[in-house]
């Protein structure tokens, strides 16, 4: 897509994303009929550039955003944030791990990613003693990195945002009554330590394993949070829903389709083998 007349003059906006599974860089252009930004140009910033995507950049009036998404870990944050070409200097270590604010973050060439990643840890400690202040009574963690913790999962095990607080639910539910937390998203981080996606399925060995982040073996939260989770989340581990719930499986393959809870162990294997049979009918497809 060649820019009219050049490079645009105003209403233009890079965008560097970066998600859990990948990062990408998106130049949008403000349509001023409809009042909203549509994407001209999108690329993956760790293959060559377009050509005309430097009369975009290069571009005075074009303002830039670094975009978080919900769930990323530090390590990826630290990576990515060294493919954003208009920030300068380098990043001493990797942030402790859920003290990122996931949000859309301005910034100007020549910014500093050392003053990028500040202001997410100031972000984060905000939300997270806001929440904190906020809580709901005898929640099972002894300070607000526990609380972080928990987030942290909740926001790995769901991305459905109307049951967050269920999710938080079932965790708070089977500490309190002396219970493993057996989730897996735990599991694989201690498996890559946040260094990228696991991008296969856990081994019955890894679930075996004993590791500090290995809630099939460790009692309680692990030592860390497993990634930086949102605000949504951080309220949902310190906001529970009032409910019985201690086990839950996915509804359909659909990640957006949530969770069937339960109550029981009976009816936790129902829902299980309901879901057993969603994979088999795949496989056979």
């Amino acid at each position: 897509i060649v820019p009219r007349g050049g490079a645009s003059t105003c209403g233009t906006e890079v965008v560097y994303r970066i998600g859990v599974n990948s990062a990408e860089v998106q130049v949008r252009e403000l349509d001023p009929a409809q009042g909203r930004y549509a994407e001209v140009l999108e690329f993956d910033p760790a293959e060559e550039a377009p050509a005309e995507y430097a009369a975009y950049r290069d571009d005075v009036g074009t303002r830039f955003r670094v975009a978080l998404a919900e769930g990323v870990t530090s390590w990826q944050v630290v990576e990515e944030l060294g493919q954003v070409d208009v920030l300068e200097g380098e990043i001493a270590e990797v942030p402790a791990e859920g003290t990122l604010a996931p949000d859309s973050y301005e910034v100007s060439r020549g910014d500093t990613r050392a003053s990028l990643i500040e202001r997410m840890e100031n972000a984060q400690e905000v939300i997270l003693a806001e929440a904190w202040q906020n809580r709901a009574d005898d929640l099972p963690y002894d300070d607000p990195m526990e609380a972080l913790t928990m987030a942290s999962i909740v926001e790995k095990e769901t991305g459905n945002a109307e049951e967050r607080f269920l999710v938080a639910s079932v965790f708070v539910n089977r500490i309190e009554r002396g219970m493993r937390l057996q989730t897996d998203p735990t599991v694989i981080y201690g498996i890559t330590g946040g260094e990228g996606v696991l991008g296969r399925g856990i081994r019955q060995s890894e679930l075996r394993a004993e590791t500090p982040y290995n809630t099939y073996v460790i009692d309680g939260l692990p030592p860390t949070p497993i990634a930086n989770p949102g605000r949504a989340s951080i309220e949902a581990a310190l906001n529970p829903a009032d409910s019985d719930y201690v086990y839950f499986v996915a509804k359909t393959l659909d990640p957006a389709d949530g969770h069937n809870f339960a109550t029981t162990l009976a009816e936790h294997n129902d829902n299980v083998a309901a879901y057993r049979r969603l994979e088999a009918e795949r496989a056979n497809q």
